[in-house]
């Protein structure tokens, strides 16, 4: 069978092919699902419960504990597997809150331009004249320690960057022929927005979300870390590893093992959303 022959029809990329192509990718999606079905399944996987002093202190892993206890002799595997459910909350709630408010002023500020697009734009440089991180710091810190309020940080400032992801697009849409021909009809703003603008930016903010909601699992981390995010006894990633920085000489294993889990699965999202970008990008659509 020669090349023609083997690749998909008219030359575009079925998902079939474009996996064969794409293996790293195709396995971030698979550690992605699996990391999905922990958190679904945490309370059934979980031998213990995340509160519970079972054990004595800070035993290596092995035996009836998989991945050992901390130091309060709490299941270090329990609260790893329910741990996934928070970061995998903070993502499901931050994103969205980056998506709608980010995405519409984006839109808006596109749309519209002149003053109303310098109004909204130079906002959104103050807010990413600050480093992202700090500035989470400093709105969980006036709403106070918790995991909610650290989530309505994250989302805020990760809005900035979904505007901009917005806004460019829609710029360039603005600008085309037809665009131009539906204004001199007399075609509403609103009736652009959702047959023209909309579907051509759809793309860059599917994108864009999964490369947030990564972003929004280590900002939770180290607002947890810092004692500004989950509170005891939620077992959020980063608050172990914030409990376990007094004992990473004494009990690695209580660093390590949440440790790895975020890290693989932040590595598992950016995967993801670099195969969804090769995928949904129409030039990786045609093969040459």
């Amino acid at each position: 069978m020669n090349v023609s022959q083997r690749r998909p029809r008219e030359g575009l990329v079925t998902l079939r092919y474009f996996m064969r192509r794409n293996v790293i990718s195709v396995l971030g999606g698979a550690i992605v699902a699996i990391l999905v079905l922990v958190a679904i399944l945490a309370d059934l996987i979980a031998p213990y419960d995340v509160g519970d002093l079972i054990a004595p202190r800070l035993l290596p892993p092995g035996g009836d504990y998989l991945l050992g206890t901390d130091n309060f002799g709490r299941d270090v595997f329990s609260r790893v597997v329910l741990g996934s459910r928070i970061s995998l909350l903070v993502g499901m709630i931050c994103v969205p809150i980056g998506l709608i408010f980010g995405g519409g002023l984006g839109i808006v500020a596109g749309v519209f331009g002149g003053m109303v697009d310098n109004v909204i734009m130079r906002f959104l440089d103050i807010l990413f004249a600050f480093p992202a991180l700090v500035l989470a710091i400093l709105i969980a810190a006036v709403l106070g320690p918790s995991l909610t309020n650290a989530m309505i940080a994250i989302g805020i400032i990760i809005i900035p960057i979904f505007a901009r992801t917005a806004r460019a697009p829609v710029l360039a849409v603005m600008e085309k022929e037809y665009i131009t021909a539906a204004r001199t009809v007399g075609v509403s703003r609103r009736r652009m927005v959702w047959k023209h603008v909309l579907p051509n930016i759809l793309t860059p903010l599917i994108v864009q979300a999964t490369i947030s909601f990564s972003a929004a699992m280590l900002s939770e981390a180290a607002l947890s870390f810092l004692g500004l995010g989950a509170q005891p006894p939620t077992p959020s990633w980063g608050k172990m590893l914030g409990d376990a920085r007094r004992y990473v000489t004494e009990a690695p294993w209580m660093t390590i093992f949440p440790g790895l889990a975020m890290m693989l699965a932040v590595m598992a999202l950016n995967l993801l959303g670099d195969g969804l970008r090769d995928y949904l990008d129409p030039s990786f659509r045609t093969l040459s």
